[in-house]
């Protein structure tokens, strides 16, 4: 059936489109593959791309046939992993206890390579079609849709977004946690109505007819979707947030409010914005799977902070930290808006290499640093002179950003402290996370380093900006105090000092990918807990037929020191591939045996 100018539904497990020119053709979804077997009645002789809307089976359980046939397969960002490394997700997926509801089993049974993934919010070309791929979670956390004008008309392959006038194909799927279980639903509303800002002419879903009155389809969807949303959580009124999701703090100061933490845009008069942190933009709530699939950046609020504060790029991001509610989006922000990314010193490293570190909250991919930030040393964006400073507490690897801006010196803080402080009423709650790197003292630096800067306004991470008074100043420094003498009073320091941590010895990288016959470079840190000079010594453990060069270090530390030892580790020839084998480093200093306080993950393909 043509549903549009050169355009063909084939019914399958799920509408294929193929959009055909001369005797060429690229496919949206491809379910079962068996348009493979009708392509000379279709007028084609040679299918060139497939491009999938989001991971289901209905959509992509044929795939091996496009790849057995030299085509190329192209997978949305976020669920690549569903489709070519799915076996590793069917290995690691939990069952047991299960609180995370998304549909993320329906998915094929076996891997199947594709060519890459698809350029979010770009037209690109596929075969002899430029086509414009645009983030429509709902159905899925990573689903997207597929603008493609053909002879004047605007056509939306919109997957499982919407199936029919105020309908969807399924509202089980848009559950994606146990509580509050209205994510997608949520999601579902914004897609759409980013769908209708880009004007399409015709939806052509991935089940149900073609949809000739998308606003008016769309529309009544999301009104029967609120409805829905009411009965859970009444006041969250997703179009009007979406309408105004930054908020003046003052003329050239703005928070946006609705991701999963604050972004700040400083605004200049060159009409450019700086953003301390960026994470998921507008988060309708994230599934309870850490897993990649399970986390999805998008940039639905750019337009706004263009249209309503005269704003025409995002020039430089800089992150508070690491942690992925701070700077999931910073990649996507570079692809499509050419930000620069600018990073304090302690954290370029983990941007750039993730996977060396063990840490929480860290971001699956590389995020390039285009400028690496001294501590201490001002520099300047435009009219404004900013200074980072290093802020270890809530994660080791933080930092807070001075500047003034409008007659005010701003501090953001990220998110050292948690929550308002109220005098009279509590103290304030201090958010350390000890596998973050937390140290005893660092609360008490913090707070000196407060009341060394004496800002006028602290804008954190996901709380109201607060002035600054002496009092609130006094109360941090107080809390950072009483954290130290707890911590020195509740642990053996004067035995054995490993900090707040407990731990002796780190393996970095902690996670290594290698071929079989290869090797992988580690190097094991180590720290004396003990008050007098020591001899260090780590003893490498290693799976069974592999090996160490050398298998034992020795080393002499410092009262309190610390050193770095380095190993090879070779994977025999024979090796199959193998994920997460460990590797132990057993630490020894003087006379005591701590025994194997350090592991790293090295995989085989």
């Amino acid at each position: 059936m043509e549903v549009g100018p050169g355009v063909i539904r084939y019914r399958d497990t799920v509408n294929v489109y193929l959009i055909r020119r001369d005797r060429e053709a690229i496919l949206i979804d491809f379910g079962s593959g068996e348009i493979l077997d009708h392509l000379d009645a279709l007028g084609v002789d040679r299918v060139t791309d497939v491009l999938l809307t989001h991971h289901h089976r209905d959509v992509t359980q044929g795939l091996a046939r496009a790849h057995a046939a030299g085509i190329r397969i192209w997978a949305p960002p976020s669920e690549r992993d569903l489709i070519d490394r799915v076996d590793e997700h069917w290995q690691a997926r939990p069952i047991d206890n299960l609180y995370d509801l998304r549909e993320d089993r329906f998915s094929l049974l076996e891997p199947v390579p594709i060519s890459g993934v698809v350029a979010e919010y770009r037209m690109v070309r596929y075969g002899a079609f430029d086509v414009l791929a645009v983030p429509t979670p709902g159905h899925t956390v990573g689903s997207v849709s597929y603008l493609v004008d053909l002879d004047g008309q605007r056509l939306a392959f919109t997957g499982d977004l919407i199936a029919a006038p105020g309908k969807v194909w399924s509202l089980a799927a848009t559950q994606w946690s146990y509580v509050p279980g209205i994510e997608g639903l949520g999601s579902t509303i914004l897609s759409g109505l980013d769908l209708l800002d880009r004007s399409p002419d015709r939806l052509l879903p991935a089940h149900g007819e073609p949809i000739d009155d998308p606003r008016g389809a769309i529309t009544l969807l999301n009104e029967r979707l609120q409805q829905l949303i009411d009965l859970r959580s009444p006041d969250w009124q997703l179009a009007e947030l979406r309408e105004r999701p930054y908020l003046e703090i003052s003329p050239h100061l703005l928070r946006h409010r609705l991701g999963a933490s604050n972004t700040y845009a400083l605004l200049s008069e060159s009409g450019s914005a700086l953003f301390i942190d960026f994470g998921y933009d507008f988060t309708t709530g994230l599934p309870s799977g850490t897993d990649r699939s399970s986390r999805r950046p998008w940039l639905q609020t750019i337009p706004f902070l263009k249209r309503d504060f005269g704003i025409d790029r995002v020039e430089v991001a800089i992150p508070t930290h690491y942690h992925d509610d701070h700077v999931a989006g910073f990649n996507l922000l570079r692809d499509v808006e050419g930000t620069a990314i600018w990073a304090p010193g302690n954290m370029t490293s983990i941007l750039e290499e993730p996977r060396r570190f063990d840490l929480p909250c860290l971001w699956y991919d590389p995020i390039p640093v285009d400028r690496t930030l001294s501590f201490g040393r001002p520099f300047r964006w435009h009219e404004y002179e900013l200074t980072v400073h290093e802020l270890p507490g809530h994660t080791l690897h933080a930092a807070a950003i001075e500047f003034d801006v409008d007659g005010r010196k701003v501090l953001a803080t990220g998110d050292q402290q948690d929550g308002m402080w109220v005098p009279n009423e509590r103290p304030e709650i201090l958010n350390y996370q000890y596998r973050n790197g937390f140290r005893i003292d660092d609360y008490r630096l913090s707070a000196e380093l407060y009341r060394r800067l004496r800002p006028d306004l602290m804008i954190s991470g996901h709380w109201l900006p607060r002035p600054v008074t002496d009092e609130y100043l006094d109360a941090v420094l107080a809390a950072g105090t009483k954290l130290a003498e707890l911590h020195r009073a509740l642990l053996p320091l004067d035995e054995v000092d490993f900090g707040a941590s407990g731990f002796g010895a780190r393996i970095e990288p902690y996670r290594s990918i290698v071929a079989a016959g290869d090797a992988a470079m580690l190097s094991v840190f180590i720290r004396n807990p003990f008050d007098r000079s020591e001899e260090g010594c780590v003893q490498l453990v290693v799976p069974a037929g592999w090996e160490a060069e050398p298998v034992e270090r020795r080393v002499g530390l410092a009262a309190r020191g610390t050193a770095e030892l380095a190993f090879t580790v070779r994977v025999p020839a024979g090796q199959p591939p193998i994920r997460r084998a460990r590797v132990g480093a057993d630490l020894t200093v003087g006379a005591v045996r701590f025994g194997q306080q350090a592991e790293a993950l090295v995989s085989v393909r």
